[in-house]
């Protein structure tokens, strides 16, 4: 056998983003992005998503996770969240069998965004609207779960933000404060 016979085939591996972005697919992306997600590296993530959204500008779960990424990492909360809104509008005019999972993930993405801006409530109903779509969807059940679910308000017929409920609520929660928890003698 002589050297060009003995050459291995080429390296099918992942390309990274300094290679030709020509070979490089949303997928491609997606992927390298997870992956850098799950080892703790959002930096690299949104890097590489930046990379993504400039070749794909109109690939729905490019954008979706973009969007997403962007209001964690760069704190830009506002175009975030708009990416993540517009991800879903297109996501209506794209062909796709699996779209009840693709809506849920980018519920997903929408509800972390809101959470990064701070705004609980929108995020509640974002996780709330994933799983419409997918109500198995671990992710979502676990975001719901890890904001945890409020009392109720002390007067049920009012609102929560109406000012009996809430000065009763704050003079309840100051009284559990100052009941010291009683001694079991053993």
């Amino acid at each position: 056998m002589d050297d060009d016979q003995k050459k291995l085939p080429p390296d099918e591996s992942e390309p990274t983003p300094s290679e030709t972005t020509s070979r490089i697919t949303p997928a491609h992306y997606l992927r390298l992005a997870k992956a850098n997600l799950k080892s703790g590296k959002k930096k690299d993530a949104f890097v590489l998503l930046q990379h993504a959204i400039v070749q794909f500008p109109d690939d729905p779960v490019v954008l979706s996770y973009f969007g997403c990424i962007q209001a964690l990492v760069d704190k830009k909360y506002r175009s975030g969240i708009e990416a993540c809104k517009r991800a879903i509008l297109l996501l209506k005019k794209w062909e796709a069998d699996d779209k009840e999972i693709i809506y849920a993930q980018f519920y997903l993405n929408l509800g972390r965004a809101y959470l990064a801006a701070g705004k609980k409530q929108d995020a509640i109903t974002a996780f709330a609207s994933g799983l419409k779509y997918d109500n198995r969807n671990g992710d979502l059940q676990r975001e719901l779960h890890d904001m945890g679910k409020r009392k109720e308000p002390p007067l049920s017929f009012l609102k929560r933000s109406n000012p009996i409920n809430k000065y009763i609520g704050i003079l309840l929660h100051a009284r559990t404060k100052e009941i010291p928890k009683a001694k079991v003698k053993k």
